[in-house]
């Protein structure tokens, strides 16, 4: 069902890969590779939400995160693309040598504000002053949220649906695994499902969030996917599991025990996790399903690779 137009971005489909690890087979869907500078989940989101940039003739575009914000980078990108500024509110520093993605997020050309934690706690509402203040000067800005997790971003995994039917292996899985940060991916597969009807278990990893504030965001979400267009989803929510535990450490830090999880897969598969999210979620993922002997929930590769360079310190003191 195709709600809103969309910018084709990504380069779509994505593989539907079996992977062995372990001992274990598994299926993992590539989402990693939608494009490479752009790449990873969020830019599935940014095809709509950029095309109504387009049609509403923004000069600028404003988005949020942390400083390694994989959807940050991929929406200044994909906005320079496109002939629209974009301006970062990125929780963290700014750094004379940067890394990873804002390294990329630099060379892209994008405009900062850098917040501590306690500023970053009203980014959205800061954004929106900001708005107000650029759309004063005549210059036209429109707000992308965290994560570009709102109606119109979740469309990408709405119709991402339509991809994994059409890989035909769905009568293998009972659900599909993903990191989850502002919720926008767990909520859309949600959405799909019900749409088309598929019973799908959405198996989703906090890795910022705690569990009540996570569920609370993709609850939001689905009500407002049907206000903003109109239509009434049977949603069934058993099929949501939030999964916490697995980022005690904090957002931008990552223990021991799971840089040696993503060293060791990349060392066997060839492929490579994130940090911040992938390699959180993969842990989990370990953790409670490639124990059975044969695994039946397929594992949501949703990208971040540039997220490793900034942690380059950590993962050479686990090599040595």
């Amino acid at each position: 069902m195709n709600f809103a137009k969309k910018l084709n971005l990504a380069f779509l489909p994505t593989p539907m890969q079996n992977v062995e690890y372990g001992g274990r087979k598994f299926l993992i869907k590539r989402d990693d590779l939608t494009e490479f500078t752009m790449s990873g989940n969020k830019i599935r989101k940014l095809e709509y939400l950029l095309y109504e940039a387009k049609k509403k003739k923004a000069e600028y575009v404003f988005t949020c995160g942390a400083e390694q914000s994989n959807h940050s980078r991929a929406t200044a990108i994909a906005a320079v693309k496109i002939g629209i500024k974009p301006r970062l509110f990125l929780w963290g520093q700014n750094r004379i040598h940067p890394e990873g993605n804002l390294f990329l997020d630099k060379l892209a050309g994008a405009e900062f504000e850098f917040l501590n934690v306690n500023q970053y706690k009203s980014v959205a509402a800061l954004m929106e002053k900001r708005k107000e203040q650029f759309d004063k000067k005549g210059k036209k800005a429109i707000v992308i949220p965290e994560g570009g997790s709102n109606p119109v971003g979740v469309l990408g995994y709405v119709n991402f649906v339509d991809e994994l039917l059409r890989h035909n292996q769905l009568g293998k899985a009972k659900g599909i695994l993903t990191a989850a940060g502002s919720g926008g991916t767990a909520a859309g597969m949600l959405i799909g499902s019900a749409l088309r009807k598929l019973d799908l278990k959405i198996f989703a990893v906090t890795v910022f969030y705690g569990k009540r504030q996570l569920e609370e965001k993709i609850f939001k979400i689905l009500d407002d996917f049907q206000r903003r267009f109109k239509t009434k989803i049977n949603v069934n929510l058993n099929n949501l599991e939030i999964i916490e535990g697995y980022s005690m450490e904090g957002y931008k830090n990552i223990a021991k025990e799971k840089l040696e999880v993503i060293l060791d897969f990349y060392r066997n598969s060839g492929i490579l996790l994130d940090p911040a999210y992938t390699g959180k979620a993969f842990f989990a993922f370990k953790d409670l399903f490639l124990k059975e002997k044969n695994p039946n929930v397929i594992f949501l590769h949703s990208g971040g690779a540039f997220g490793v360079f900034a942690k380059a310190k950590q993962f050479l003191k686990v090599l040595s």
